[in-house]
Parts: C-alpha cells; sequence; structure tokens
C-alpha cells in the first residue's frame, strides 16, 4: 500500500531518522538566542564592522551551494536573507567530520530551520556573510517548498504564483515570497495609527459582544448559532454599533473598538463573510465634525506608511489631504444621471430603475431603490475621496433626521476608488423616533427583506435614559488596507481569507495501478518517478515513461526485468 507520500517527502522523513540516530533532535525544546538579523546586518555592517564579531540567528535555509570542504548557504529570518559561509575543519576541528559531511551535506534540506552562531565578514566578491563557526539544528522541513527561481537580475519566474494556493497555504506564501510580508505590516501600520490618533484624543479602546442575543447596528444577513446551557439562539455580530452606543449612555465621551464583523452575505473581490472594521463613538459631535476627523486621520495614515497623503492606487494617485468633495446622495444621481429622484415615490423610482435597466423586486422600499440607482450608476465614478451625505430616511433607521432637509437623514459615507470605506451618523437619540424606524425595519422584514434590522428592546431602554448628541463612524479596515497598499483584492490584505473546502485528491492504491495493468513490481518505481495516480499516468507520455523506467532501474541498482515498450504502453489504455 503506497504512504500516499512523494519521493522528497520520503527521503525527508529517512534523513530525519538518521538525524536521531546520530544524537540529534531535529526539534530541539531549548531556546536559541538570538542576537542579530539579516535586515540590521546588510544595512549597518560596514558602518560598524566592530559590532558583528559575535553573532547569532536564526532562520530557514532557502538555498545551498555545496562544495567540497566549505560551502555557502541563504538562510532567511523574518527580515529578509543574507548568505551563510560554511568550513569544514572550521566546524569540525577533530577528526570526526560528521557534523559537515553528514548533517549539513546529506541530511539537511531547504526549508529546514538552523541557528548559526560566527562572525560577520564580506566575500571576496563583496557579499556580506556570516561566517559560521557554530550551526543548530532547530527543525527539520518534511514537505519541500516550492522553487522560486530568480535570474541575475532578481526577477522571479516559475514562482508559487496560483491565487488559491497562496491564500490557502499563506504559511507557503509568505516563506516563497516574502515580499507579501509588507503588506500585512502596513496593515499593522494602518491600525497603530489609527489607534494611536484615537487614544491622542483621549478616547478609549473597548471591546464588545461577539455573540449576541439580537443582530442590530447594521443592514446584513447575521451567522446563525445556539447557545446550549442557556437554549437560545445566538448571532455573531453584523455591527458592534448598539453595544458602543450603550456606553455613550453610561457616560464616556469617546469610545471606539477594532473587531471582526460577520455577515453571511456573498463573497467577491472586495468582500469576505469575516471581515474587520473600526467603529468610533465621540459624544457632542455631528457628521460635519466627523468629516473634518477622517481626513485627519486618513492623511496621517497615508504619510505614516507612504511618507505623503498621496496614494498610488492602479493607474490613479489618490489625494487623502482634505477637505474631499461632498455630494448629496440626491445631488450625486442627478450628476451622473441626470435624474432628479429627490421628489419620486417608490412607483416612480421603480420605473425610473425599469428605465435605467436596474433590476428590483417586490421587497425594496424607496430607500432600497434609491440605493440601488446610486451603486448601479454612481459609485464607479467617485475616484478621490467623496463624501456622499444626506441619505434617504428609509435607508438608514439609525441616523438623527436631517436638521432641515425633510425626509433624509444626517448621514455620510466616504467613497474612494468607487467603493465605500467608511460610514457616518450624527446618530439617532431620540428613543421614541428610533422605536417608530425600528417598527418600520420590521415591516420591510415582513415583505421578505432578509437584511432589515431587529427590535432591540434593550437598545431602546438604554436611550430612554438619555444618550448625548453622538457622532459614529465606521470604516472598513480591509478596504483602506487595499488601497494604502495598491491591492485589488480583499484576500491579499487577510491573512486567511475565507475559501470553499480543499478538494482533496483521489488517492490511488498499488491494486488501482495493478488493476489498469501495471505490473506489480513497477508500482513503487513509478511512484518514485513522481506518478501516484492514475490520472498521473494516463496524462503522461507513453515513450518518456518507458525510457524513465530505464534509468530508475539503472539508477536503483534493480534486478527486475524491464517491460517492453508495448506493455508500459498497455498501461495508458
Amino acid at each position: 500500500m503506497s504512504t500516499g507520500l512523494s519521493e522528497q517527502e520520503l527521503l525527508r522523513r529517512n534523513s530525519l531518522s538518521q538525524l536521531r540516530e546520530l544524537g540529534i533532535n531535529p526539534y530541539p525544546a531549548e531556546a536559541f538566542e538570538i542576537n542579530a538579523n539579516a535586515a540590521d546586518i546588510l544595512a549597518n555592517y560596514e558602518k560598524d564592522k566592530t559590532a558583528y564579531k559575535t553573532i547569532s540567528i536564526a532562520g530557514r535555509i532557502m538555498g545551498r551551494n555545496i562544495m567540497g570542504a566549505a560551502s555557502f548557504a541563504e538562510l532567511q529570518d523574518a527580515t529578509g536573507r543574507i548568505q551563510v559561509y560554511l568550513k569544514r575543519d572550521e566546524l569540525c576541528p577533530g577528526e570526526d567530520k560528521t557534523l559537515y559531511n553528514t548533517v549539513f551535506k546529506k541530511l539537511l534540506d531547504i526549508g529546514d530551520f538552523i541557528g548559526v552562531k560566527g562572525y560577520v565578514f564580506t566575500t571576496q566578491t563583496g557579499e556580506i556573510s556570516i561566517h559560521v563557526t557554530q550551526f543548530t539544528v532547530l527543525s527539520k522541513s518534511l514537505r519541500p517548498l516550492p522553487i522560486v527561481k530568480r535570474d541575475d537580475d532578481g526577477n522571479v519566474y516559475d514562482g508559487f504564483t496560483n491565487p488559491e494556493l497562496r491564500y490557502r497555504q499563506r504559511y507557503v506564501d509568505l516563506t516563497v515570497n516574502p515580499g507579501f510580508k509588507q503588506i500585512f505590516i502596513n496593515r499593522s501600520k494602518v491600525i497603530n495609527t489609527m489607534r494611536n490618533y484615537f487614544d491622542e484624543q483621549g478616547w478609549m479602546e473597548v471591546e464588545t459582544p461577539i455573540l449576541q442575543a439580537i443582530h442590530g447596528g447594521a443592514a446584513a444577513r447575521p451567522f446563525a448559532t445556539h447557545h446550549n446551557t442557556l437554549d437560545m439562539p445566538l448571532y455573531l455580530r453584523i455591527a458592534n454599533e448598539l453595544y458602543l452606543k450603550r456606553l455613550i449612555v453610561a457616560g464616556f465621551d469617546g469610545v471606539y473598538e477594532f473587531g471582526k464583523m460577520f455577515r453571511n452575505e456573498g463573497m467577491d473581490r472586495t468582500h469576505n463573510p469575516e471581515f474587520t472594521s473600526m467603529e468610533i463613538y465621540v459624544a457632542y459631535k455631528d457628521y460635519i465634525w466627523m468629516m473634518a476627523m477622517v481626513e485627519e486621520c486618513l492623511e496621517k495614515i497615508a504619510v505614516a506608511i507612504h511618507g505623503s497623503p498621496i496614494v498610488k492606487v492602479g493607474d490613479h494617485e489618490i489625494n487623502f489631504e482634505g477637505p474631499y468633495e461632498k455630494l448629496s446622495m440626491h445631488e450625486s444621481i442627478q450628476k451622473y444621471t441626470g435624474i432628479d429622484v429627490s421628489q419620486m415615490n417608490e412607483e416612480q423610482l421603480k420605473e425610473t430603475c425599469k428605465k435605467l435597466g436596474i433590476e428590483t423586486d417586490a421587497t425594496m422600499g424607496k430607500g432600497k431603490l434609491v440605493d440601488e440607482i446610486f451603486s448601479e450608476k454612481v459609485e464607479a465614478n467617485l475616484i478621490q475621496p467623496t463624501y456622499i451625505t444626506d441619505y434617504p430616511l428609509e435607508m438608514t433607521p439609525l441616523a438623527k433626521k436631517h436638521r432641515s432637509k425633510e425626509g433624509l437623514v444626517e448621514r455620510f459615507e466616504l467613497f474612494v476608488m468607487g467603493k465605500e470605506i467608511g460610514n457616518a451618523y450624527s446618530e439617532l437619540n431620540d428613543p421614541i423616533d428610533q422605536r417608530e424606524r425600528l417598527v418600520d425595519q420590521l415591516k420591510l422584514a415582513e415583505r421578505g427583506d432578509d437584511e432589515a434590522m431587529a427590535m432591540d428592546e434593550d437598545f431602546l431602554r438604554a436611550l430612554e435614559y438619555g444618550m448625548p448628541p453622538t457622532s459614529g463612524l465606521g470604516i472598513g479596515i480591509d478596504r483602506l488596507v487595499m488601497l494604502m497598499t495598491n491591492q485589488s483584492t480583499i484576500q491579499e490584505v487577510l491573512f486567511f481569507p475565507q475559501m470553499r473546502p480543499e478538494k482533496k485528491a483521489k488517492v490511488t492504491t498499488d491494486e488501482d495501478f495493478v488493476n489498469a495493468g501495471v505490473a506489480a513490481e513497477w508500482v513503487q518505481v513509478i511512484r518514485k518517478m513522481g506518478i501516484n495516480t492514475l490520472e498521473e499516468l494516463k496524462a503522461a507520455n507513453p515513450n518518456k515513461v518507458f525510457n524513465d523506467l530505464g534509468g530508475m532501474r539503472k539508477k536503483l541498482k534493480l534486478d527486475l526485468t524491464m517491460p517492453s515498450k508495448e506493455e508500459v504502453t498497455a498501461w495508458f489504455a
């Protein structure tokens, strides 16, 4: 029966056994003390050579040039790659040369972790390197890494580039494509810059429940679960808005939270069912104040990452320095369609959608119809940062009615590169008005709108105790990171995006090969040739398989009678 392991995997397991037989633990428990890293050495060695006379560094072997009594290897740590130089007689000054001749040259592989001690020097070709005086095996890699080749100019080819494999095996992706680490380093900078800015203002970071009895705070379809002990349904939160507002009621002047949200909806280049949002609520402010705050915050983030408020995104240069353009939702629709929808009723809006080729259904009220027109005809035009303001009341049940415009609310959404990045309100703090709005949401749910908000009696009770005038903001962190790192898909800025279940390759047994006509004594030989399934056998070239069998017979010194070309060809029938 086949183990299902490739020839490389079998060889590595054999090396693992040999290391243990030599008394070397391939997975030692002891800490390995580190006092240097690749990036620091390469950047600063020439400035102060005395500082690098005794160094200890660890990382993966990513390349080797095995020679006779001396060899070079490429070591990769979290900061980059550096060349190491090993000399047999310095590593093994006595008669026993096993550590170099056997362990390093034969039993270690690309992908293994080692720790090295030594000193830094410059080779005759001018490359800063580490002269190794000691090395320690820290972890044996049992799977071979994909081979990413580079030419003399540093150009990568034959790399690990399949997006599905990269996202599914991010641990491999970031090992062989370390340049992508910068995306996630910059993601951390986005969050930390925003957090530091908020903290400087005196606002407090808080945590609110992820499991919620009522899915509120946004128009979205939730994930449902069940708590066994309490025997009650619970929902993964679609927003944390209602809990953060409770804290404003409790007397905090400003609270914010970076948190995971979960929406049981579609997936595409800008949507993942699990995503990161930042929401902030500040008492005694309104949505006009919030616009200025957002501009200042986003400019700080752009400068922190790029040193400038101007960020290259695709073919555009996005300027995050305020002030940003402001258009009401009705103004934006009129600007890009020539149609004034501000006074239309539901039937007129449906007729307008029909003329514009926009599909509608019976569940859509006025707010959703306006939103569909905006989404289809306006969003893609909003490249530079633009505030879309003053939304129809039906669209926003948690925002305060506009102070001067009937039928609208005080809300803005920030759009950049045709996508919504942020959403803010002058928060509704009238508990009677809020109850009426949530009742209207229940009516939409009865019409079949599965994104309508639920009634939250405890939240209404909190408002009845009194909430001061408040401005609230939510920013999609993943989309903001996409902009700041010039990425076109959300999957590139998530370490582990949601994926469909992995398709398991069908295992072909030795018996399957025999039933297909392969002589039993040759099954393990063709496996060593890298053919492990009947599908791989059928896809191979019969003449090449015949020639390779002869080569393997000679290489492995097998005492087997060579099958005829006709017999091998019959395996492909």
